[in-house]
């Protein structure tokens, strides 16, 4: 049966019409994007199939080009405006973030670093450069690893602070494995980054920690 014949509330589309895109499942979202099914299945089903055959619907939009392009019912077209579709929340979501913004809700804060830095494959250390009264100056990425780790230079990080005249820091990295409560090593390349910093009246206000599902913060644990 064609979801053209489905009673009018079931239908995807209307449903979220009519009541918000925040009441449809998974397969609902992506059977909307996708707009029609292949042969023998209907939008609804094909959307089920992928994100049961990509083990979920965040491994399915992580997907390679090539991996997606293979699946049945995708293609260059649709990996194309689901990139798009990606970036475009990706930059929604950093508005709420802007140079010159004050940064007062740390919910806000959490919730950028971790769009920013949940989904790489490897490990990512950044920082976020503040003025005297804690306005956003800068994102920077600055050191990339394997999945074990990165190696961070509290030199650099100093170098950068400097160039961009900030009074304050706040470090975050991620952790590919997902898991993230904070290791040692992090806790003493955070010690040595205060110390650093320091020396030039540089604050570290906090240092996040990227998770699949938490993100550790070293302020709220009282280690800063």
């Amino acid at each position: 049966m064609s979801i053209r014949d489905w009673p009018e509330a079931d239908r995807p589309r209307e449903k979220l019409l009519a009541a918000g895109a925040q009441t449809l499942s998974d397969a609902e979202l992506l059977a909307i994007f996708l707009r029609c099914g292949s042969r023998g299945q209907d939008a609804v089903q094909l959307a089920r199939d992928l994100i049961r055959d990509f083990a979920g619907l965040r491994q399915l939009l992580l997907a390679d080009q090539n991996r997606l392009c293979a699946a049945k019912g995708l293609g260059a077209a649709k990996y194309a405006q689901l990139q798009a579709v990606l970036e475009l929340a990706r930059r929604h979501l950093g508005e709420s973030l802007q140079r010159g913004d004050t940064l007062t809700n740390p919910s806000d804060t959490k919730r950028y670093l971790n769009a920013r830095l949940r989904d790489y494959a490897h490990e990512v250390f950044a920082c976020l450069f503040l003025d005297t009264r804690h306005r956003l100056i800068s994102y920077e990425e600055l050191f990339r690893g394997t999945i074990d780790g990165a190696s961070v230079h509290p030199r650099e990080v100093v170098r950068r602070a400097l160039e961009h005249n900030a009074a304050a820091v706040v470090l975050a990295h991620n952790h590919p494995s997902g898991v993230a409560e904070p290791s040692d090593a992090d806790r003493r390349i955070t010690r040595r980054l205060q110390d650093a910093l320091g020396l030039v009246d540089i604050r570290v206000l906090d240092h996040l920690v990227i998770g699949d599902q938490v993100t550790v913060s070293f302020a709220e644990r009282g280690w800063m």
